[in-house]
């Protein structure tokens, strides 16, 4: 358990210190954040903040995995690692796409097509890899299951697995994407999911069907590989984005940026698939799947009947045209992940209680 806490206190540390030497670099450089002229008018004062912070958690959450482990003297895991994997690699993609936006004065930064052959990489070489490695008990760090708080029914096989694992990692990579457009709210957001995955993972190792022997219930067990080890990621994570809101709150002195939201809905989706809860990551990541309807509804409206449905998409944006001041609809849209967060831990429990 000291990994947790190691992992959450270095990560939080790492961004507090190390997020305003980020800021100074990219201002030196100009790397300034990109603003759409047919958005709010109050973002045009945003123009120019440096963005491609999501630097600054990537590289924080790393160190903090690995500074843990060397710490306490336990080795990576398989499962951890392709988590950290997900996570740099969509990073990656995210800071191509950034980076092109910034230096080559286009606004629309890589390619769709390029962009997306990006994601598909990453997402199978993880969707591959994470079938293999299996340890004493023939478990391997993903399941070709579906799986809600756990496994459940028939295997789906590799191949369609494959293909859902792509799916989750690009639906909640952009949904995090269409999230990062007020200061500070996928940055908030993230942190109350990746502390709910801290607990989950806590109490997946807890319950491990591994210890089956000194369970007082095996038959509620979780098999799970490595559920210890995403644990110290979801808290590394936790602690670097807490350290970045502090610079990433209104009003931001720097943005995450393609770099940022791209990984942290690429290890979201990490953590849910090898931790068995691919459909509770779509509750606990409630605001990011309201986000992402909310333009989904958008532009399906507009191209059936020709109306907008909202003021303007993604949903953050309608309120603010509606009057809303931005901190107003940060915090309350805090709110709402929240209460999804709390359904979400609350249905994993009653999942545990019930077969117990």
């Amino acid at each position: 358990m000291k990994q947790i806490l190691f992992s959450g206190v270095i990560g939080l540390f790492l961004t507090l210190v190390g997020t305003p030497l980020l800021i100074k670099l990219l201002a030196r450089k100009g790397y300034g954040q990109y603003i759409r002229d047919d958005g709010p008018r109050e973002h045009a004062s945003k123009r120019g903040t440096p963005t491609m912070g999501g630097i600054a958690f990537i590289l924080a959450t790393i160190a903090a995995y690995f500074l843990s482990k060397l710490i306490t003297g336990y080795p990576p895991t398989y499962s951890g690692l392709l988590v950290l994997g997900l996570m740099a690699g969509m990073g990656l993609v995210g800071f191509l796409d950034d980076y092109i936006k910034i230096v080559k004065r286009r606004s629309l930064g890589l390619r769709a097509k390029a962009k997306m052959a990006g994601q598909l990489t990453v997402g199978i070489a993880f969707a591959v890899l994470s079938l293999q490695f299996s340890d004493a008990r023939g478990n391997t760090p993903a399941s070709t299951k579906l799986s809600f708080i756990t496994d459940f029914g028939w295997s789906i096989g590799p191949v369609l697995f494959v293909v859902w694992a792509l799916f989750m990692i690009l639906a909640m990579s952009n949904g995090v994407n269409l999230t990062d457009g007020l200061d500070g709210l996928a940055t908030g957001a993230s942190v109350l999911v990746f502390g709910a995955y801290t607990f989950i993972g806590v109490w997946q190792f807890q319950e491990s069907c591994a210890n089956a022997g000194t369970l007082t219930n095996p038959g509620a067990c979780y098999e799970v590989r490595d559920p210890l080890d995403l644990a110290v990621i979801a808290s590394a994570l936790m602690g670097a984005c807490l350290g970045f809101l502090w610079w990433n709150t209104s009003p931001a002195k720097i943005f995450m940026g393609d770099t940022g939201s791209l990984a942290l809905g690429g290890v979201l989706t990490g953590l849910a698939i090898l931790s068995r809860t691919e459909l509770l990551v779509a509750i606990m990541g409630g605001l990011f799947v309201l986000i992402t309807m909310s333009v989904v509804i958008q532009v399906g409206s507009f191209r059936l009947t020709g109306k907008r449905v909202f003021r303007m998409a993604p949903l953050q944006h309608h309120f603010e045209l509606k009057g809303w001041s931005e901190v107003l609809v940060v915090v309350r849209f805090w709110i709402i992940q929240g209460i999804c967060v709390i359904v979400g831990l609350g249905l994993f429990y009653a999942g545990w209680a019930a077969d117990k």
